[in-house]
C-alpha cells in the first residue's frame, strides 16, 4: 500500500501534468450521463441489489435507487481543484471522466447514498440502525464517519483502492488503514468478479485490486 501513499503525495504536484495522460491511457466513458445510461441498461440491466442495504431491485428505473459513488465526487473536485461539481463538468476533462468511471458506481438506497455524501469509511462504535434493517451506521460528530455491512466492505475497499491507484487521488493513512482490514476480511465473491469482466467489454479496464494484482 506504500504506493497509494505515494501517489496520494504526488497528486498535489502532477494534476496538471498527468491528466491529460491519464485520460489518454484508459478506455474510458464520456461523462456522468453517458454513464448513468450504460450503468442501467448494460450494468444492471436485470436489476440487481443495493450496496449499503443488500436490497434487491428490478431491471430498469427503480424509484428510489440511486448510483453510488464510492469513492466520493467531492474529494475529486477538491483534489482537481476544479470548483464545485457542476464547474468541474464544464471545465475538467478530467473530472468528467472520473465521474463516469463504472469501477467506482454501486446502485444505493437513494436515502443511504444522501446520508453518506462525502464521508470517510470507519467502524462507527455502537450499532445503532436508523435505516430499518439496513446495516449501515453513520457518525455525524467528528471524526465522521459511516460504516457499511461487512459483506460488501471489500467492495469499498476495492473500489476506493482503484479510483486512488488510477488517477492519482489522495487517500489519508486512517482511511488506508481501514480499507487494507476491509480488503482482507472480504475477499471478492463471485458477483464482484463478474461485474469486473463485465465492466471490462463496456469500459476497457479492470479493477486490478479485485484480481489480486495489487496485494
Amino acid at each position: 500500500m506504500k504506493r497509494i501513499n505515494i501517489f496520494s503525495f504526488l497528486a498535489f504536484f502532477c494534476l496538471s501534468a498527468c491528466s491529460e495522460d491519464v485520460v489518454r491511457n484508459l478506455q474510458s466513458i464520456e461523462d456522468y450521463e453517458t454513464a448513468r445510461e450504460i450503468f442501467w441498461s448494460k450494468l444492471y440491466p436485470d436489476g440487481g441489489e443495493t450496496l449499503y442495504c443488500g436490497e434487491k431491485f428490478d431491471g430498469g428505473y427503480n424509484r428510489g435507487i440511486n448510483i453510488e459513488h464510492v469513492f466520493p465526487m467531492g474529494w475529486v473536485a477538491h483534489t482537481l481543484n476544479c470548483g464545485r461539481r457542476k464547474e468541474c463538468r464544464r471545465n475538467s476533462d478530467l473530472f468528467n471522466q472520473i465521474e463516469a468511471d463504472l469501477h467506482n458506481l454501486y446502485p444505493s438506497r437513494s436515502d443511504i447514498n444522501e446520508e453518506r455524501s462525502s464521508i470517510a469509511f470507519g467502524m462507527v462504535n455502537g450499532e445503532k440502525r436508523n435505516y430499518g434493517s439496513c446495516d449501515f451506521e453513520v457518525q455525524h460528530n467528528r471524526p465522521r464517519l459511516v460504516e457499511p455491512r461487512e459483506e460488501v466492505r471489500g467492495n469499498v475497499a476495492r473500489a476506493m483502492f482503484y479510483m486512488a491507484d488510477t488517477y492519482d487521488l489522495r487517500l489519508f493513512d486512517k482511511q488506508i488503514a481501514i480499507l487494507e482490514k476491509w480488503n482482507k476480511a472480504d475477499p471478492p465473491d463471485e458477483f464482484e468478479k463478474q461485474r469486473n469482466d463485465k465492466i471490462q467489454s463496456i469500459q476497457g479496464n479492470r479493477n486490478p485490486y479485485i484480481d489480486g494484482k495489487r496485494f
